[in-house]
């Protein structure tokens, strides 16, 4: 059957935020790659509210808020670069209480598992389960046992974190974004460098821009 793609991405943020960074933003929607982002304000909810996909089984993806997508089944032709930049998304992540259980509910519903990571990051995440939903990765990380118990347990659903964003010239992206960018290093990915927008930026989820 035909793998699964995402066609929006819901947040909770405000368009003209995104705008003073360098993206751009038409009315409350602002295309990166193939994947439309539905800039709903605060008045959404919190972070990354949702996301529809195409070609999915079940929308029961454990707490990940899914909706199936009415658009066409294959991904649009991908929008051009930003003004400061940016390309696409490269990755989308969520942390799961039990990766396990997410991992057989995200295969249930049709996603396509790529592989699994079985020891922990130099970020701390202690495991991560990687899907490829056409040019984008979701990114599911176990959440660490600390965290674990200061939150109630394993049986809360899964959720979504924040945005790595592809930006192929990362020293023009970042200049262009000034102050509210971090500096750029090496990413936990060979050959690779990220830099991560600090929280004076303003935006309601975390992102990452990677080379």
């Amino acid at each position: 059957m035909p793998r699964s793609t995402i066609d929006e991405l819901a947040l909770a943020d405000e368009p003209e935020h995104w705008r003073a960074l360098g993206f751009a933003v038409s009315g409350d929607s602002c295309r990166l790659g193939t994947v439309r982002m539905r800039l709903g304000g605060v008045a959404a909810g919190r972070g990354i509210v949702g996301w529809s996909l195409r070609e999915v089984l079940s929308t029961e993806l454990d707490g990940l808020r899914t909706s199936r997508s009415e658009g066409a089944a294959n991904p649009t032709t991908p929008a051009a670069a930003h003004p400061n930049g940016v390309l696409s998304i490269d990755h989308v992540v969520a942390i799961s209480p039990s990766l396990d259980r997410t991992v057989r509910a995200l295969q249930a519903a049709g996603l396509d598992l790529r592989r699994r990571r079985e020891e922990p990051t130099p970020a701390g995440a202690p495991r991560q389960a990687f899907f490829r939903l056409g040019e984008v990765i979701l990114e599911v990380v176990q959440e660490p046992e600390d965290v674990l118990e200061r939150s109630g347990g394993a049986e809360r659903p899964a959720f979504f974190w924040g945005l790595a964003l592809r930006a192929p010239d990362l020293e023009r992206t970042v200049e262009e974004m000034g102050a509210g960018v971090g500096s750029i290093r090496p990413a936990v990915q060979p050959g690779r460098r990220i830099a991560t927008l600090r929280r004076s930026a303003g935006l309601a989820v975390p992102v990452a821009l990677m080379s």
